[in-house]
């Protein structure tokens, strides 16, 4: 259990339900930023993360975490921290660290000497950059030790083995760097934000320029008062990254900008107290800045959520998937609800797809390759691709495969020949009537209409681009003369989609 401020309040009724049930084993974690042995980030000193841990045990934890969710806690802190937080409180201490820098089987060995209790590491083959320390290796470093763990080494070889082989099918997904880097410590972006954030630019064509984006990830850190970054607080750093980036915007100038300037939802909810406090609150300038009059909030904003009645939820869950929701698809509605519905879809369309192999289900079948597929108990389909003709003039093209040795043709569009659209019209900069979009992405949401009065700061429809939502407002008064995209459509930076009069 963990908060992305370290702000224990949010952390209180999780850790009282869970201490609330027969079997129940509570692990708070603290999370870790910053450097302890730097005097000149005293922000997260040691005695801030000891009287947090302390706290932390008050509140009722059996065990507590260190979750060094950037691989930022170098190996001399890891000893130092551990070492201090062994002496303040009398539970089992859990070191969980990423790899970023390459460095950090170092901290774990620290760690170790300094009597911590549980460290995580991964399979040789799944190891290193963003992912975990390599867990083969720290066993062999630690043989013949006091600290020896026991765990056979020729077993977790033949693992690895496997995993390596597994592997390859992700391979186009495998986004990490094939290495080690320092730049962690520049940036501070938690294993899976780094990966994530990447990709984000890079389907925004903006991969080229990812040196200048970590710089201005670490400016955006410092703008908001040096924050602890993991999920979600992490997320909102990287969405005012490219937020700033994609508009060409200058960090240092974002508290000239004028009010009812765009910014990204989360910038603007996790500034209104939507994700808790941090430690010193939130810089009253940028607050002003973002949220202009309207009042943040300063305590837990749970207090401030509306109750929810689950069943009446799962009742409206069920009208729109046709059938009865289980508790998993209940609290995915709940948390994720166009995320969830998205994948209900697919899974109408599609059915399960998770019982097609891997490599079948992201690149397809060869010519002449089987595959078998076990769709139930005692049922296995044995599909072979025969022959694919080529598109003809509709883009239409004849597959021909084999279903348990039965042939089949089915006609199908040729995806890779795309439709001749044309291209969108452009906003006028000079327009103030023209609102244009101020990044490439998704609409995903029009909450206005032709001819409907509108005020400055009024939304008018909702952008998203890799999970980053954006509400895109009226920037006067006026009424919309045109809207130019509907829900689902794709457009590019700078795109116009309303005009005003």
């Amino acid at each position: 259990i963990f908060d992305s401020l370290n702000y224990t309040p949010n952390m209180k009724a999780a850790m009282e339900a869970v201490r609330a049930t027969e079997f129940g084993l509570c692990e708070a974690a603290i999370c870790y930023t910053g450097d302890i042995l730097d005097p000149k980030r005293d922000k997260y000193s040691l005695n801030y993360y000891v009287e947090l841990a302390k706290e932390l045990e008050r509140m009722g934890a059996h065990i507590l975490a260190i979750k060094d969710m950037a691989g930022l806690c170098r190996p001399y802190a890891a000893f130092k921290l551990v070492k201090a937080l062994k002496e303040a409180v009398g539970i089992p201490i859990h070191f969980h660290t990423h790899d970023t820098s390459g460095l950090n089987a170092s901290s774990i060995l620290q760690a170790a000497d300094a009597g911590v209790d549980i460290a995580d590491a991964a399979l040789a083959s799944l190891s290193g950059s963003t992912s975990q320390p390599n867990l083969n290796s720290i066993v062999a470093a630690l043989e013949h030790t006091d600290r020896a763990t026991g765990l056979d080494r020729e077993t977790l070889d033949e693992f690895s083995d496997y995993w390596e082989h597994v592997r390859t099918y992700y391979f186009p997904f495998d986004t990490s760097p094939p290495h080690g880097s320092a730049e962690v410590y520049l940036h501070e972006m938690p294993g899976g934000q780094f990966t994530n954030l990447k990709e984000q630019a890079n389907a925004m064509g903006l991969g080229h320029r990812w040196p200048e984006i970590a710089h201005c990830y670490a400016e955006v850190n410092q703008l908001f008062g040096d924050i602890v970054k993991v999920t979600p607080s992490s997320k909102v750093v990287g969405d005012m990254t490219m937020f700033l980036v994609t508009q060409g915007i200058q960090c240092a100038d974002v508290l000239d900008l004028p009010p009812g300037t765009n910014f990204p939802e989360s910038v603007v909810d996790m500034l209104a107290g939507g994700l808790g406090q941090p430690m010193g609150g939130w810089p009253k300038d940028l607050q002003k800045v973002v949220l202009g009059d309207r009042v943040p909030l300063t305590d837990r904003p749970g207090d401030h959520a509306a109750p929810m009645d689950l069943e009446q939820v799962r009742g409206e869950l069920e009208a729109k998937i046709k059938r009865v929701p289980s508790d998993d698809d209940l609290f995915s509605f709940v948390m994720y609800p166009q995320v969830f519905l998205e994948y209900e879809a697919f899974r109408k369309k599609f059915s399960d797809v998770s019982v097609l192999p891997s490599s079948a289900y992201f690149y397809g079948l060869n010519t002449g390759e089987e595959i078998s597929v076990d769709i139930e108990e005692g049922k296995t389909l044995f599909i072979k691709l025969i022959h694919v003709s080529e598109a003809d003039s509709d883009g239409q093209c004849t597959v021909v495969t084999e279903l348990n040795g039965v042939p089949r043709h089915a006609h199908i569009a040729d995806a890779h020949i795309k439709p001749t659209t044309e291209a969108r019209a452009q906003a006028d900069p000079a327009n103030p009537n023209h609102v244009g979009a101020p990044m490439p992405g998704m609409v995903t949401g029009v909450a206005t209409s032709v001819g409907k009065k509108v005020k400055a700061g009024d939304n008018l429809l909702t952008l998203e681009a890799m999970k980053m939502f954006t509400t895109i407002t009226a920037p006067q008064d006026g009424i919309v003369e045109k809207i130019t995209v509907t829900t689902g459509d794709q457009v590019s930076s700078k795109d116009l989609l309303v005009v005003l009069k």
